[in-house]
């Protein structure tokens, strides 16, 4: 789901979203088709091509078990209006001021870098781990950065469930740091960079 919307959606200028979950005990392929029905998600590219010309805003549907996402480009569209939009919990919001919020990720859309005097500037999803969550792993690995070996406390940082997205190793990064300054304070043997594993694998988006 990530990198769906990170390096599918974003880049295309879906910036606006709306996310809400299902409650348990509802069909989700019933909510499925009821959404992609009602703001007219399938269609093909042609259409989608169209609208845009038009002026008219595309929308995208996922779904990640109970989690869904509405995507929306600029553009006139129902789902800008302020009516009851079918369960979503929340009013469309702007991924380049408020980030997407998933599985303990944060989705961004930002600017890259400075933007040289007379050239468009250029965007990019950012994708980091969200800041209550990096807080705690920061906390636990400087609570335990002296009671376990090298190792042990290596495997652990490694094994961490995040996709190796530059903000994301920037994040584990710090980490390590954090936990080797307070060995080295001990006189502890440090934990290698090797251990947090910080190349990203390209995962197979849609199942068959």
């Amino acid at each position: 789901m990530v990198q769906l919307i990170a390096t599918n959606y974003l880049r295309h200028g879906y910036y606006w979203y709306v996310t809400g979950k299902i409650p348990v005990g509802k069909d989700p392929l019933k909510t499925d088709r009821k959404l992609i029905e009602k703001y007219g998600v399938d269609v093909s590219p042609w259409e989608r091509t169209r609208r845009r010309k038009a002026g008219i805003a595309n929308v995208q549907y996922a779904r990640f078990e109970d989690w869904f996402i509405l995507l929306v480009t600029d553009g006139h569209h129902q789902i800008r209006q302020p009516e009851d939009r079918g369960g979503e919990k929340s009013q469309l919001r702007d991924c380049r001021r408020v980030p997407i919020k998933f599985a303990d990720y944060s989705i961004s859309y930002r600017r890259s870098g400075v933007t040289e005097k007379g050239k468009p500037v250029k965007w990019h999803a950012h994708v980091r781990i969200d800041q209550p969550t990096y807080k705690q792993l920061k906390a636990h690995f400087e609570g335990v950065a002296c009671h376990r070996s090298p190792e042990n406390l290596g495997e652990e940082l490694g094994m961490l469930p995040f996709a190796r997205y530059a903000p994301v190793r920037r994040q584990l990064l710090n980490l390590l740091r954090t936990a080797n300054k307070k060995r080295q304070s001990q006189g502890f043997v440090p934990v290698p960079i090797t251990a947090l594993r910080l190349r990203r694998g390209q995962v197979k988006i849609y199942r068959d």
